[in-house]
């Protein structure tokens, strides 16, 4: 058994997105997932043009000010920062000169995609990140349109070592129908290597509570543990393999 399990997308930084409004909800979150066995829970604010104009400095700030505040007290696990970085050509730039921000340790980045439009040969963009030393972690497969009845338009990108993070709450139909569908078919194809949250307000974790038993459910308590404690240290360490 691992020590816990690892969130590797939360949204309980407050203020900055569309997640948590303020502190008290962060630490909410924070105790909520904490409850159900998380020992780690990595915050992963937007950026993303026009909608969540954050920059590295100031998300590092934000961290900073709420861990100075929540390190240490009851309940609360040990935190991180990374980001969800919508991959456009403002992501790349701000990637290449070292100004996106990766998870702990650097080895892997969150990503996303337009949710209605599928980009033409992503798996490149992808190829690149790995060359520079970080592992693309692809945010939530089964919410993209071009994915909900078949999972070849992202074969490419998982054939070049692309991570596939699976949001639970999908599976308690917290996005619809579609989004439930895909996900529960991408389990038993096998192409999600990580599992998460996703978590933004205290009222997701009841959600995320049955979305833990029905993923034990469908795939057994051994690959449940694989996919939220053991692949997401993995990734963090920068020892996955594929």
């Amino acid at each position: 058994m691992s020590d816990g399990y690892v969130d590797l997308h939360c949204h309980y930084l407050p203020g900055i997105d569309d997640g948590v409004r303020t502190l008290d909800e962060g630490l909410a979150v924070l105790r909520g997932l904490g409850a159900l066995g998380f020992s780690t829970v990595v915050a992963t604010p937007h950026i993303r043009t026009a909608m969540f104009d954050n920059r590295k400095a100031g998300l590092e700030r934000a961290y900073g000010e709420l861990v100075a505040i929540a390190g240490g007290l009851p309940g609360v696990p040990a935190t991180g920062l990374g980001a969800e970085h919508y991959l456009d050509d403002v992501f790349w730039e701000l990637f290449l000169a070292g100004e996106a921000v990766p998870y702990p340790g650097g080895k892997a980045a969150l990503v996303e995609l337009h949710y209605e439009v599928w980009p033409r040969r992503i798996e490149e963009r992808f190829f690149e990140m790995q060359i520079r030393g970080v592992r693309p972690v692809l945010a939530h497969p089964e919410r993209y349109a071009a994915l909900f009845g078949s999972t070849d338009p992202l074969d490419p990108a998982l054939e070049v070592g692309v991570c596939g993070l699976l949001d639970v709450m999908s599976l308690v139909g917290r996005y619809g129908h579609k989004s439930q569908r895909a996900a529960e078919r991408m389990l038993d194809e096998g192409v999600y290597y990580a599992a998460c949250t996703d978590a933004h307000r205290p009222g997701d974790v009841e959600l995320v509570a049955r979305a833990i038993e029905r993923l034990r459910a469908l795939v057994g308590a051994e690959e449940t543990e694989e996919l939220l404690a053991e692949n997401p240290r993995r990734i963090l360490a920068g020892t996955v393999e594929l």
